[in-house]
């Protein structure tokens, strides 16, 4: 980067906020995926004004710029592939208001989700999102990926709970849009266009939130099924009961195995596969739910159902399941996860595919997800150095897709695109849908200053270069 650049960015931020060193880059040069690649310069700025002014100067350099809260997310979106400034936002870390009388807070977009639920959940509150790097995410990363978490099957994602923002555009323009009004259908809805972009079309400030009262009561299952495909089936079997649990979360053999190994918190590894549910509303609702639930588990073949019988018994299996991708990468080099997110009575027919995908290419594929929503996580535990079986790899991991697609579903339903995604998206969104995203694109940011390389194919260029 030319000094004169530089220079500027010291006038406009301080001198104290601006990093250089190798080592400062590096930490900002990957994320929770396998790619990396240095930036040029770290900005660390405290508020929209300081970012308006990096931006119209990065607008008039024509420098790329990559907003990053906790470096969480598993798309490579965080990833600066084309050099340029990395915008560190975690000095925008404010809990603005938390506003009861509403059911609405606002905070800035690098406050820690954990923490802001927690905070909400002190009043009486609930933020229902629950992305697993909670302890690590942060809510403005959040809302760039539309995060969703084990909640959504009952309470939607991210997206649903976004009533305003404030946003800076690449030309530095601060916009403030939405609001407190639950009700809002003044002209476009731009929370929603900014909400999953991924950062391309805007670097977020602050966000208002939906919330709900803390629900009165909660408990915590496990169903036990000696085959997978009855676990599957029970998954489908619930929903068509209509049955609306908290989550349904189910994790294979080879997946509670790992997270024996790592961090035992007591799963049935002899079994073919557990299902985690959890209920929440009032006692009598709750003590309902799961009695329908547990009648249809054992009509699908559950050889066990276990109620947890305190919240520390609870939490201890959640710690498990939220251990489940850490575990994964303590047993492969290079842990790839997926993101196949199909109609809910593909369910079955989908996990089935799956194993058979990785029996074909001889893979170690271990299966979870948030399997209520449909939502799939199958992690291909390989080794990148391993040429041969990268070339297994991709070859499965494109019929997963093309799978997915063919069953109705979606590419991504939590995880957005990013780099890993991008050379699937003409065929779930065709060639006119893509174009029309680039025509949004370029009208927000004409000169692709914004996370430049994400999300459209053919910007990408040599995405996977080592720091």
């Amino acid at each position: 980067m030319q000094d004169n650049i530089i220079n500027e960015l010291y006038q406009v931020i301080g001198k104290e906020n601006v990093l250089t060193d190798k080592e400062d880059l590096i930490c900002y040069s990957y994320d929770a995926t396998s790619y990396s690649h240095l930036p040029e310069v770290v900005v660390v700025p405290s508020s929209a004004e300081e970012i308006s002014l990096v931006l119209k100067v990065a607008n008039k350099h024509r420098m790329p710029v990559v907003a990053r809260g906790g470096g969480t997310n598993l798309c490579g979106a965080s990833v600066p592939i084309k050099g340029g400034i990395v915008l560190a936002m975690h000095r925008l870390n404010k809990i603005i208001e938390i506003d009861g009388d509403n059911l609405v807070a606002t905070v800035e977009a690098g406050v820690n989700t954990e923490k802001f639920q927690q905070a909400v959940e002190a009043k009486g509150l609930f933020y229902p999102p629950d992305p697993q790097s909670a302890k690590m995410s942060t809510m403005g990363g959040n809302v760039a990926q539309n995060a969703g978490g084990p909640r959504g099957f009952k309470y939607g994602v991210t997206r649903d709970f976004v009533l305003g923002m404030k946003v800076v555009l690449a030309d530095g323009t601060i916009l403030d849009i939405g609001g407190k009004t639950i009700k809002n259908v003044t002209g476009y809805d731009l929370t929603k266009f900014f909400t999953g972009s991924e950062g391309t079309l805007g670097v977020i400030i602050a966000i208002t939130f939906r919330l709900l009262p803390l629900p009165e009561a909660k408990k915590t299952m496990l169903a036990v099924f000696g085959d997978l495909m009855d676990g599957a089936r029970t998954i489908s079997s619930i929903v068509k009961n209509k049955i609306i649990p908290v989550t349904l979360e189910m994790m294979d053999q080879e997946t509670m195995g790992l997270i024996e190994k790592s961090k035992p918190v007591g799963l049935p590894t002899d079994a073919a596969a557990a299902i985690l549910i959890e209920v929440d509303g009032s006692e009598h609702e709750v003590e309902r739910q799961m009695k329908k639930i547990e009648k249809v588990a054992r009509a699908e073949g559950a050889t066990d159902v276990v109620v947890a019988r305190t919240e520390e018994e609870a939490a201890k299996l959640w710690e498990g399941r939220k251990a489940a991708f850490g575990c994964m990468a303590l047993s492969a080099v290079t842990p790839i996860t997926e993101d196949a997110t199909v109609p809910r009575s593909k369910l079955p027919e989908m996990v089935k595919f799956i194993k058979d995908v990785a029996k074909k290419y001889s893979l170690s594929i271990p299966v979870l997800g948030h399997t209520g929503d449909g939502n799939l996580h199958p992690i291909i535990c390989t080794d990148e150095n391993n040429l041969e079986e990268m070339e297994r790899v991709e070859k499965a991991i494109d019929e997963i897709f093309k799978e997915t697609l063919r069953l109705g579903g979606t590419l991504s339903g939590e995880h957005g695109i990013g780099l890993a995604k991008q050379k699937y998206m003409e065929l779930e969104v065709g060639q006119d849908g893509l174009n029309l995203m680039r025509q949004l694109k370029k009208a927000v940011d004409p000169n692709n200053i914004l996370n430049p390389g994400k999300i459209f194919l053919q910007e990408t260029e040599q995405i996977n270069e080592k720091a």
